[in-house]
């Protein structure tokens, strides 16, 4: 093998990665097409992606996998932080919901602790990609669950990847609850976990109202990821320990619990 195909060959997988970052999920055909070649050096490439832990291969396509820097925090840290504005913030959330409405759930310890209130509403739809809040509303009958598919990212218990996105691609409800590392006025909604983006995506365009959840330690932060931006949001909800110059940046979105 010549110097010359080492390094078309190292630049495509580069290439590959760095689209992977920002995009959160690839499919194996599209980059054959993309890059020129056929279907087996596109798979040869992945396997050596994934065989030095860069990337997660699922069926027909991939998944990042993310450094520490860019990981959720572990589910059972991020649910001790903060609780009692947590709790708050859920029972702010829950008082919107009707009987009857269909809800669909994020990830997050936030919005866990909504899930929690929601299972004493009555005839209530959920659509969730998160597995705690799955586990959770399946011991409620009267809840009509449904999960989407997908791949499991890192240690968030979230579905992501085409699944997830499919699924809520054939779902309109009258909530979408979100959660957010942060929550800007000019950077909008921002995550950490880059690969988590495209289901949100879908997640805005599966509801007719779209609230934020986030403790007042996201309000003015900005993550590594975007999601969107404050438009795309009808609603955040969150406690009142923010100066009312942080405050003001946010116009008439914010919601106090």
């Amino acid at each position: 093998m010549c110097k010359e195909t080492v390094m078309v060959i190292h630049e495509r997988r580069e290439r590959i990665l760095a689209r992977l970052t920002s995009e959160g999920y690839l499919n194996a055909s599209q980059l054959s097409e993309e890059f020129n070649v056929d279907s087996s050096t596109i798979r040869r490439d992945l396997i050596y992606l994934e065989k030095h832990g860069h990337i997660i291969r699922t069926h027909g396509g991939v998944l990042p996998v993310l450094s520490t820097e860019g990981q959720d925090t572990p589910y059972s840290i991020r649910k001790s932080r903060h609780h009692f504005e947590k709790v708050a913030i859920a029972e702010y959330a829950a008082s919107l919901v009707q009987d009857g409405d269909s809800v669909i759930l994020d990830n997050g310890s936030t919005v866990y602790e909504l899930a929690a209130l929601l299972a004493l509403k009555k005839h209530l739809t959920v659509i969730t990609n998160d597995l705690n809040i799955a586990i959770l509303l399946s011991q409620y009958p009267a809840i009509n669950l449904n999960v989407t598919g997908g791949a499991v990212a890192g240690n968030s218990y979230t579905l992501v990847g085409p699944d997830a996105t499919r699924k809520f691609g054939e779902v309109y409800a009258d909530w979408a609850f979100m959660g957010a590392e942060g929550v800007h006025p000019e950077s909008g909604i921002t995550n950490v976990n880059a690969v988590e983006i495209p289901t949100k995506l879908a997640i805005l365009n599966a509801a007719k109202t779209r609230v934020i959840l986030a403790d007042s330690s996201k309000i003015g932060y900005r993550a590594v990821s975007h999601v969107c931006p404050l438009s795309s949001i009808d609603m955040i909800i969150t406690d009142r320990k923010k100066s009312e110059k942080v405050i003001a940046g946010f116009g008439d979105k914010l919601r106090f619990a």
